[in-house]
């Protein structure tokens, strides 16, 4: 039992800002493509 919680102190920790980090980067990339497809579409509607 001490082994198990000595393991979630080590790796608890840093696997929650990962998990985070990675929940808020997602959003951002699902901005981002949405993004390159609206300059995509008025590029070609300048052509």
């Amino acid at each position: 039992m001490e082994n198990f919680i000595t393991l979630l102190g080590n790796f608890g920790f840093p696997i929650a800002v990962t998990a985070y980090l990675l929940v808020r980067i997602e959003s951002r990339l699902s901005q981002l493509t949405e993004s390159i497809h609206e300059l995509t579409t008025v590029i070609k509607s300048m052509q």
